[in-house]
Order: structure tokens, then sequence, then C-alpha cells
């Protein structure tokens, strides 16, 4: 009789279905196949352009229909010795400056106001936020006229108190600060949210510690509400210093960088150089320098931040 052949040693189909998963598995991490997405959008619109934009600065690319060549940092000694481009620079740190300040406080303030019981809280909430959702385009035509010299509600109520009125957009010793009232109502309630938020999370029974041991409602402010809040005060005054460094919207809208640049921030700035005078290449060298003053405000604001808690 025959013995039957024996068959040869190999995986069920099952089991090599198995090692190449396993194999796979190992060349490739799930977690990464997750993140993929996230990868290549990230990579797509925030590494390219930044790698691309730092190739253009070092050439004398232009709208216009010419070739490119390569310059070296010839655009960034330019830039660096450019007197427009400092005062922009100037406009745009006393900007961040004025109007800094001013946003944190109030929005602090308006949420300290909810906080102490008012009836109706959902329309003070309502009438605090609801500036931040109108489009730029609405804030720059609702200021614009209450900016109007002539006809304007400014001037108005100036000329029934006996006052004079003021160019308000047009005079350059007051057009900066004209925005920063128009930024500040726009704006605000973002930061009045964040507070919001973080008040909301206070321990209620640190206020009713405090008030057995006899603090009125002055010292649980002083000691029990402000304090929990200082972590979200840096944030928002972080957040607020870089929004406002990057201003431009509503400068653009109400004054247009005038008069004769006195409100022009760095944003505008590039904009005219890159769009209006088509020198990309110029235009790319001074973002990156500017790009580099922000990330040095950013450190130092962290840092300080970091040894004040400690």
């Amino acid at each position: 009789m025959s013995t039957p052949l024996a068959a040869p040693d190999r995986a069920p189909d099952g089991d090599r279905a198995t090692g190449l998963g396993a194999t796979a598995r190992r060349l490739v991490p799930p977690g990464l196949l997750f993140a993929l997405p996230f990868l290549v959008l990230f990579a797509l619109f925030m590494v390219w352009p930044l790698v691309h934009g730092a190739w253009m600065s070092l050439t004398d690319t232009s709208l216009s229909a010419h070739e490119p060549s390569f310059v070296g940092l010839d655009n960034y000694a330019e830039a660096l010795g450019d007197a427009d481009m400092w005062q922009a620079v100037g406009n745009t740190v006393w900007f961040t400056a004025v109007s800094t300040v001013p946003l944190v406080a109030v929005g602090l303030a308006m949420v300290l106001v909810v906080h102490t019981g008012l009836p109706g809280q959902w329309v003070w909430r309502l009438a605090f936020f609801g500036p931040c959702l109108l489009p730029v385009g609405v804030i720059g035509l609702l200021w614009g006229w209450l900016h109007q010299p002539d006809l304007g509600l400014y001037n108005h109520l100036l000329q029934a108190m006996g006052l004079d009125g003021f160019a308000w957009l047009s005079d350059k010793d007051v057009a900066l600060y004209a925005v920063v009232v128009a930024t500040l109502w726009w704006t605000v309630g973002f930061n009045f949210l964040l507070f919001l938020a973080a008040l909301q999370a206070v321990p209620h029974h640190l206020y009713e510690a405090a008030a057995l041991d006899g603090a009125g409602a002055w010292r649980r402010l002083w000691h029990v509400t402000l304090p929990q809040l200082r972590r979200i005060t840096g944030v928002v005054t972080v957040l607020q210093v870089l929004a406002s460094l990057k201003v431009f919207d509503q400068v653009y809208l109400l004054a247009k960088g005038g008069p004769d640049g006195a409100t022009r921030p760095v944003v505008e700035y590039l904009y005219d150089v890159g769009f209006t005078g088509y020198r990309l290449g110029y235009a790319s060298a001074v973002s990156y320098v500017f790009f580099a003053l922000v990330v040095l405000v950013s450190a130092a604001q962290f840092a300080a931040f970091r040894r004040r808690e400690k």
C-alpha cells in the first residue's frame, strides 16, 4: 500500500493574514494612522508655507512677470533699515500696549458684574458677548459712522456738551485710539467668555469657608475670586497680546493705515508691500522679521508667568 503524501508545512490563510497584520502594525504604529490626516493637513498648510516663505524671502519674487532670482539676505538687510517698516512695528507695539490692558481689565470687570447675581443673566451675557459675533465688515461700517466728524455720534455728544469734536480717523494723534475703542467693543466679549468659564469652575466651598470666617464681599473678591482667576488671566493676556500683534482688519477698514501711516500695523504694511508694490520676496522677509519679534515677545511672556507661578 502506498502511504499518503505529507502536506507541505504552511500556515493557514488566517494565520498568514494575522502575521501580515502584525508585521504591518510593527512597521506603522496604529496611532500614526489616526494622526495621519492631521499631519498631512499640518504639513500642507503650515510646514510647507513656512518653508516656501523662507525660501521666497531669499529671492526677489514679484507679482510682475519675471523669473525670480536668488538675492540672499539682501531683503533682510533692507527690512532692518526700512523706516516705514519700523514705523509699522511701532504702531503695532503701541496698539498692543494700549489695547491689551483694557481688553483684559474690562473683560474681567464684566464677568465680575455678572457674577454678582444681577437679574436677567442671559441678557447680560448676550449683550457682553454679542459684538464678537459680528463680522469685521459690520464693525467697519458701524464705527466708521460713529467716528464720522460731521454726523457721528461722538462729535454730536461733544458738541451737545459745548466741546469741540475731533476728526477721529483723520487726526494722527487720536486715530489709533479710535481704532482701540472699536476693537475693545468688538472683541472684549471673547475674554469675557474665558473669564466666565474659569469663574464658574471656582469651587463654591471656598466662598462658604470665607463667609464662615466673616469675610465680606470685597474680601471674598480679593482673597478668593481674583487668586482663583490668576492663571486664566495670564492665558487671556498672552492670547490678547498675540491677537493685537496681528491686527489688520479693523485698522484697514476704519483708517486704511492713515493718516500718514500713523495707524498702519505690520500686517497692513506686508499687504501694501506684497500686493500693492508686487514685492513678494521683500514682504516675506519683513514677515519673518516680525515673526521673530513675536516669538521673542511670547517667550518673554511665558517666562514671566512661569517665574510668577513659582
